[in-house]
């Protein structure tokens, strides 16, 4: 993705985050951009990536340093505790103070190839930061969606036991008036206490959703209203896989790796090559009037002589590494069997998102046709049902087949809510597969969105030993005060 186009893309993010909040200001249900927006700004994993990415950018300047300039002061104060027996010159005490620039002018292009493996290890952390934003969205889509299914299901498992509690007691009503038997009672009781079970375990698994759409969000799920429709899904398995090729994330994380790994041995080649560095140093020692050291002058008189002494020097220091026991040429070898892994896992990650991409486009599709189908089964079911009361009227129908079409409604209402589950977050994992599923492709309520090359632009030229930043703190919201989930739902999402 070029500079140009990824300007172009946040310039439309930020005309549709304003509009979003113009038209949402106001509205208090909370919806799927809402919940993703929370996620983005608050959620551990996201946050913690942008960190690690910051910590990344500063390879980028620890590698320039091995390049600049380098001074050193050293300041030393000793004191003779036992002057040597048979020296007449050893001072008492001695104050040294040094100081040594050092410029390096040629390091075989270690320098230089180090610095490109920073940066090019920069544009790979970014494209990982990208992965992990699809990856915590995907998380986020089918833990909204899971909560919409279990709330659905719930409310139609709650409607089938008031349904099967009125049956039961109509049945037992007829039997007291001796129009039916008592199997007729026994099998309605059977069918409401299975019923019963299955209400509980479908409020264990709303309870289960609920929690972990907290651990993602942040904050426990409102009034989750239905999802939009997602944009862009391919019309075929192949161009989903090209243009998951082309926009994927892990795919050019992966090749941004195998770059910097070739300049890894570029790195290493120059542990073998001539190093050439300039240098200055200046000393200064006094004596402090402690050294024994005398001299006569002209006049034949007793002076006392320097207790001061100065001195400077500059010049080359060349370096031809002759031998070193082998070591270069291990690097070398290591960094190239390394760069040759780099290869293999590039092409390792493209065959995975090739895979992810067709299965995702596969589920989506299968998730479709079973809309349809369990839509049929519904309508079918609404209606078998109907007829089957109506003929048990009439006498020619029993209550076991009142309570298996009523059964077989419930069944069929659950697999259509599950269905259109499934088809949303197959959808949504297939343009997370194509890299379309990050922060620049959604209509995130979340304000400004988080840009990597900000702190990469501030750091990459930095100079000064103590330009240290504030003390971090957390990014990432708690939830241990959030309330324990129940499994309460609205009573009209039982009609799907």
């Amino acid at each position: 993705m070029t500079a140009r186009h990824q300007v172009l893309r946040r310039r439309a993010v930020s005309v549709l985050l304003l509009i979003s909040s113009a038209m949402t200001g106001a509205a208090q249900a909370e919806t799927l951009q809402g919940a993703l927006a929370k996620a983005y700004r608050s959620n551990p994993t996201l946050t913690g990536a942008r960190a690690g990415q910051r910590a990344t950018d500063e390879s980028v300047p620890i590698q320039k340093a091995s390049g600049r300039p380098g001074l050193d002061v050293t300041g030393t104060y000793s004191e003779s505790l036992q002057r040597p027996t048979i020296s007449f010159t050893s001072p008492q005490r001695t104050l040294d103070a040094n100081a040594q620039l050092r410029v390096p002018i040629y390091a075989g292009g270690a320098v230089r190839n180090g610095v490109k493996a920073a940066k090019t290890r920069v544009s790979a952390g970014q494209a990982d930061l990208r992965g992990t934003e699809a990856t915590v969205f995907s998380r986020v889509v089918a833990a909204y969606m899971d909560v919409i299914r279990d709330s659905s299901v719930v409310a139609l498992n709650q409607a089938n036991v008031k349904a099967l509690e009125v049956n039961l007691q109509a049945t037992s009503d007829r039997f007291e008036v001796g129009d039916v038997t008592r199997t007729d009672v026994a099998q309605s009781e059977s069918r409401l206490a299975l019923a019963r079970s299955s209400l509980q375990t479908a409020e264990a698994n709303l309870i289960t959703s609920r929690e972990n759409y907290i651990s993602l969000v942040g904050e426990a799920p409102d009034d989750l209203q239905p999802p939009p429709a997602l944009p862009g899904l391919p019309a075929s398995p192949d161009m989903a896989v090209q243009v998951a090729l082309k926009d994927n994330p892990d795919i050019q994380a992966a090749a941004k790796a195998r770059e910097a790994a070739g300049y890894d041995v570029k790195v290493a080649k120059a542990g073998a090559l001539p190093t050439l560095n300039a240098f200055t140093q200046a000393g200064y020692t006094n004596y402090l009037h402690s050294l024994n050291s005398a001299a006569q002058d002209a006049q034949g008189n007793i002076v006392e002589g320097p207790q001061i002494n100065k001195q400077a020097a500059a010049g080359l220091q060349l370096t031809l590494p002759f031998y070193q026991g082998g070591r270069p040429g291990a690097q070398v070898r290591q960094r190239q069997a390394l760069e040759s892994q780099a290869m293999e896992q590039e092409i390792e990650v493209e065959r995975g998102v090739i895979a992810q991409t067709r299965s995702a486009y596969a589920s989506w599709q299968a998730s479709l046709e079973s809309i349809q189908s369990n839509q049929k089964a519904v309508d079918a079911a609404n209606l078998s049902l109907e007829g089957v009361r109506a003929e048990n009227s009439v006498g020619s129908r029993t209550i076991l087949d009142i309570l298996n079409a009523e059964q077989e409604a419930v069944n069929a209402k659950v697999q259509l809510v599950t269905a259109r589950r499934n088809a949303y977050v197959a959808g949504f994992s297939l343009l997370a597969a194509m890299g379309h599923a990050e922060a620049d492709d959604l209509n995130l309520e979340a304000g400004a969105l988080y840009d990597p090359m900000v702190n990469y632009d501030r750091v990459k030229g930095k100079w000064f030993d103590w330009g240290f930043d504030p003390a971090p703190k957390v990014q990432s919201t708690r939830t241990v005060d959030s309330p324990a989930q129940n499994a309460n739902v609205d009573p009209a999402l039982a009609q799907p």
